[in-house]
């Protein structure tokens, strides 16, 4: 038998001139297999195929491969464009950048205000109230940096 004379099934290999042909009535009463190509019992409605094999591994490869790309096209279109910037959001956040740039900056301020007072000759009510709000300030905002990592990281005051 030459390449070109054999056919595959499921049911194995055999000669071009007796294909073997799954038929099924509409309503799924009877398998008729062994039936030689166009040789049938009676008029009855049935679904056939004949494919060769390397055609259907072919039809097979292909929709693997639109199933592939289909796949990295949803996958695609779940991907956040600004998810960078979330990152980035979410580490400023976490290292706590801004309120410690913000303390600093403060604490160079006070300390700058602190020396300017004390080198005044003669203190008026009004400059000894400025350093007495920076101060007070101060504290106000160190301690809603303290008490604010408490409440982020899920810690609990026993108190």
């Amino acid at each position: 038998m030459g390449e070109g004379n054999l056919h595959s099934s499921p049911a194995g290999s055999y000669p071009e001139g007796e294909r073997k042909v799954a038929t099924t009535t509409s309503k799924n009463e009877e398998i008729e297999m062994n039936q030689p190509s166009g040789q049938f019992q009676g008029d009855m409605d049935r679904n056939e195929v004949e494919i060769d094999l390397k055609k259907f591994m072919a039809m097979v490869s292909e929709i693997g491969e639109l199933k592939q790309e289909i796949f990295e096209l949803t996958t695609n279109d779940r991907k956040n464009p600004w998810q960078k910037w979330v990152f980035a959001a979410k580490t400023l956040d976490a290292w706590r950048i801004i309120p410690r740039a913000f303390l600093g900056i403060y604490m160079y301020l006070l300390y700058y205000a602190t020396f300017w007072f004390m080198d005044l000759p003669e203190p008026t009510l009004e400059q000894s109230g400025l350093i007495s709000i920076l101060v007070g300030a101060g504290a106000a905002w160190f301690g809603l940096y303290v008490n604010s990592a408490a409440k982020e990281h899920g810690d609990s005051n026993p108190n």
